[in-house]
């Protein structure tokens, strides 16, 4: 695995960074030429959540084997946004589920691996991770926080005023030699409407202070910008991560709506969503939520740019039908002032030449 680049090296770039701009191009309504032309989503609905997660990957077990087999790790992303709420993590049955799946198909090293905004080993004790390695003997399973690692790459975002700066990036996630798999809940968002596969990669990848550091700091927040260059940056976070990524599981059991992605309430959608296109997943994911999708700006983004399947009419869903699934998600408290987004932007100076 690439080890990244130094601390004192990533501080040389973001001084190098100060001051210049970005100008974002033009992204087209329709999705791009590049992108897939179709795509394949799992959908499973049942009273248990370890079971829905293993069958929902087994419905696509032809598309992730081929790529399974040529990697020498696998590395589990996790989504432990609050250290101490359950129903905004990712919950250890949906974890055993996923190693449910891969045990006739896998016998190397499987990492469980999360960057948090707090202490990422509080959620993992707090959140009985440890339990998942010891119900599974014989297995190599390994709990990584990714801020104690501390090894990144080093990606240019923008910041409040369109210009770049600099974020680091979990090395772990980048890793060509992993075969990396998103597992997150479904829940609403304080920023961005929703949150379900591609946001708990991008969000999840950034970086912050250790628990051994002094300073404090955090390249998550950076994120936290215009509501319109949040979308943005997520799009860009995707590009990066997107040639590493595996397959997803959006753990849908007990979804979270309201004021996600942490202080929300419980839905009991009692599904499982699994894919190699993030994109399609998460599609599948906001219709389940019966959320508009056109509100979901870096979802629509990433599917302008081939980053995924778009296009609902060519995403083939198996198992459970989409329409018997479907959920309404009440939204964030601040959803009005998150879908400004969309309108025209009045804070600009003209136009010049």
């Amino acid at each position: 695995m690439a080890s990244g680049v130094s601390r004192r090296g990533f501080l040389r770039q973001a001084a190098g960074a100060a001051g210049a701009s970005l100008a974002a191009p033009h992204l087209l309504r329709a999705e791009a030429t590049g992108s897939p032309t179709r795509a394949t989503v799992a959908l499973v609905q049942g009273d248990e959540r370890r079971r829905n997660v293993a069958e929902a990957l087994g419905l696509i077990e032809e598309q992730i084997l081929p790529v399974l087999r040529t990697k020498k790790s696998v590395v589990i992303k996790a989504n432990c946004v609050s250290t101490t709420r359950p129903l905004a993590a990712t919950h250890r049955d949906a974890l055993s589920g996923i190693l449910d799946f891969l045990a006739p198909h896998w016998k190397g090293p499987v990492f469980i691996a999360e960057s948090s905004a707090g202490n990422t080993g509080d959620a993992f004790e707090n959140f009985e991770y440890g339990k998942v390695a010891s119900e599974h003997p014989g297995r190599e399973v390994t709990l990584v926080d990714l801020n104690a690692e501390g090894r990144y790459e080093v990606l240019q975002i923008l910041d409040d005023d369109i210009h770049l700066q600099p974020v680091r990036l979990a090395a772990r996630l980048l890793d060509p030699e992993a075969y990396i798999i998103n597992a997150g809940p479904l829940k609403t968002h304080n920023a961005v409407v929703a949150t379900l596969s591609i946001k708990n990669m991008a969000l999840g990848a950034p970086l912050r202070s250790g628990p051994g550091e002094s300073a404090r700091w955090s390249d998550k927040r950076r994120y936290h910008v215009g509501i319109r260059q949040m979308h943005y940056n997520i799009l860009l976070t995707a590009q990066r991560m997107k040639p590493f990524w595996g397959a997803t599981v959006i753990d849908g059991f007990e979804g979270m709506e309201g004021n996600g992605p942490a202080m929300g309430l419980p839905v009991p959608s009692r599904i499982a969503i699994a894919s190699t296109d993030f994109v399609a997943a998460d599609r599948v994911g906001v219709e389940a939520m019966e959320i508009d999708p056109s509100w979901v700006g870096y979802l629509g983004f990433c599917g302008q740019v081939g980053l995924g399947c778009y296009d609902l009419d060519r995403i083939d869903v198996r198992g459970a039908k989409l329409a018997e699934v479907k959920r309404k998600y009440q939204l964030h408290r601040d959803i009005d002032r998150q879908l400004q987004w969309m309108g025209p932007m009045r804070e600009l100076p003209p136009r010049l030449g």
